[in-house]
């Protein structure tokens, strides 16, 4: 059969992610460890007082976060929910003015399971810094980061259709 098709999120050996004071977390892809092929599972464990990730929205892929303990909060476009162990969200596809993000405001640790669809490509919209993602090729263990192809960017940053390109001679 080839992988064990079980793993114990609680068990599972978490790999810290942390950039500046505000964005920490110890992360556990789980979902490629377990033989999923169309589904991703990331176990994510946010100290008190931060957030794993910036506020983002995936134009392809579907999200499920379920807190498994503590409390926090949840932000879909403009609006703030309270969370709580047991809670079950939806992080539907949309674009920047739906985008989401999960935030620990409380003073213990927030425990929660990502489940996701592994459409591929992804773009991603980070409208809080006006960026984008875009990957392609998207390995299982390491998701957008590890894609063959992958770009952040800024929309006025783009090149011209033709930048780049032999097109013989205008006339």
């Amino acid at each position: 059969m080839g992988k064990k098709p079980i793993a114990n999120i609680f068990e599972a050996e978490l790999v810290p992610w942390k950039k500046g004071s505000k964005f920490e977390a110890g992360l556990a892809r789980l979902g490629a460890k377990i033989g999923a092929e169309q589904l991703g599972a990331q176990y994510h464990v946010v100290p008190a007082g931060k957030t794993a990730f910036p506020r983002h929205a995936h134009h392809n892929n579907e999200e499920m976060l379920i807190v498994m303990s503590g409390i926090g909060e949840y932000q879909a476009g403009d609006e703030i929910w309270p969370v709580k162990a047991g809670d079950i969200i939806a992080a539907p596809v949309g674009d920047g003015s739906t985008a989401h993000q999960m935030r620990n405001n409380s003073h213990g640790e927030l425990k929660y399971l990502v489940v996701s669809t592994r459409h591929d490509p992804d773009v991603v919209e980070y409208p809080d810094s006006k960026k984008f993602a875009v990957a392609s090729m998207i390995p299982k263990e390491t998701g957008m980061l590890g894609a063959r192809i992958a770009y952040i960017g800024k929309k006025e940053n783009s090149l011209d259709y033709w930048d780049g390109e032999d097109i013989g001679e205008e006339k």
